[in-house]
This record gives C-alpha cells, structure tokens and sequence, in this order.
C-alpha cells in the first residue's frame, strides 16, 4: 500500500472524479499522445492534489496510479501532470511523469510554476505522516526537489513490507553526501508513514544500500554529511599601541 492510496473508512470522502478540462481541445497527436498515456486508465488514476489556475489555462495534478501495483515490480505508483490549454486555438499540450513519491511529484509542478501552497495532498486520503522528521523532509523535497536527480527508484507494497526507494544525485558537484537514498516505510496498522534519508559518496554504496534493505537487510542509513561552513572567522582587533608624544603620525 503507497502512502496515498484510499483506504475504506466511513469517514473518508470518495475519491474525487478526475476531470481534465480537455473537452473541445483539440490537436490531433496531441490528443492522441494524451489518451495512450493519460486517458486510457484515467479511471485508474486517483487524485490526491490539484490546482488550476484562475484562467483555466494550466492545471497541475499529483496522481495515484492504482494500475502501477500491477505493471513490472518497482515501479513509480504516483503520475505528475502539468497541462497547458489554449482556449483561442483550441488545442492543449501536456507533460507527465511517474516519480515514486507524492512530494517529488508536487516538486515537479512547483518547478514548472505552480504555487506550492497549491498543491497540497489531501490530508483525508492515505497515510499520515509519523512524525515532524517525516513531515520536515516531505516539505524539503517538495520545495527544493529541483536541486537533486532521480537516478533509481523501487516501490514495493507487500502488506508485510510496504517500502519506497529513491536514489538522488545533488546537480550541484559541491554538495556533501553527493548521493542521497530516501527511503519511505508505511505502517499499515498504525495509518503512518515515515521518510528518512542518508548520504553516500558513490552511486555505487548508495545502490548497494538498496539492494540490502530489499534482500532483508535492515542497516542504519548513514547520515547525510554537513555542510562546510562558510563562515570565516572573525579577526581579532590588535591592541592600540602608545605613540611617542609630540609625534602627529
């Protein structure tokens, strides 16, 4: 089970219908394109955020694919979708991505303009977060996802270990702990999910970590190097020596 995806509840609000706002738009490979990758499981794809603007010219949406659990293991479960109409030549264009978690989806959006305090996910859909560290590293992938790479990711939701694995490089060369594995664990029973991350200096100990905590290796993520500080210190002002009087300099 992913973070967002709808758990049966009394109190919970039945997932919203999915409305694009494409109807009369048209351009012919784009509509096509739209329906092979969009439209032929829209009623597949649940709705966890969305915001359009007031003009109805661009929509962004973080979407939960429920047909992912059965495509090839590991794949991303949540689609981003940015799309951008022209109501006075009728036509629309889209981009779209799978990415494995909800905040890298939100990041994506925020890149390509949408307001962050737009796109947040439901809080009535799927599992809460277990504690301010996981609500703390949500909110810093959301809001500067844009500074790291996804090279990897492996989403596993097997009631006994639901687990998501994303490998990050930072795009800036200087960053300590250069590569970064995020690793989110949903509590099924509980209705919480944490999200954790560690460093590493090559792909290849970051991978290798991977491959352990799905083989049933369950090591400490080593922690994510500091920063080199920038501060310089601060000079020490030398003692006022006397000057010889009758002396103007």
């Amino acid at each position: 089970m992913p973070t967002h995806e709808p758990t049966p509840s009394a109190d919970r609000q039945p997932v919203a219908s999915l409305v694009f706002r494409v109807d009369g738009l048209d351009a012919e490979q784009t509509s096509m394109s739209f329906y092979q990758v969009i439209g032929v499981k829209d009623d597949m794809l649940d709705p966890l955020a969305e915001h359009h603007s007031a003009d109805d010219a661009r929509s962004f949406y973080v979407l939960y694919d429920r047909a992912a659990t059965w495509d090839h293991p590991g794949v991303p479960q949540y689609v981003a979708l940015y799309l951008q109409r022209d109501h006075q030549k009728r036509t629309f264009r889209f981009e779209q991505t799978p990415l494995p978690l909800p905040s890298m989806a939100q990041s994506w959006l925020i890149h390509r303009g949408c307001p962050p305090e737009s796109i947040a996910c439901d809080p009535e859909r799927g599992t809460a977060p277990a504690d301010n560290a996981t609500r703390a590293l949500e909110q810093r992938l959301m809001r500067q996802g844009d500074h790291y790479a996804l090279g990897w990711s492996y989403t596993r939701d097997a009631p006994d270990d639901c687990v998501t694995l994303a490998v990050l490089r930072a795009l800036d060369e200087r960053a300590p702990s250069p590569f970064r594995v995020v690793v989110e664990e949903v509590d099924i029973q509980a209705g919480t999910h944490t999200l954790r991350e560690g460093g590493f200096e090559t792909v290849e100990e970051a991978l290798q970590w991977c491959d352990e905590r799905l083989g049933g290796t369950r090591k400490p993520l080593p922690p994510v190097r500091p920063a080199p500080s920038l501060t310089r210190p601060v000079p020490v002002p030398k003692p006022a020596t006397s000057r010889p009087s009758g002396r103007s300099c």
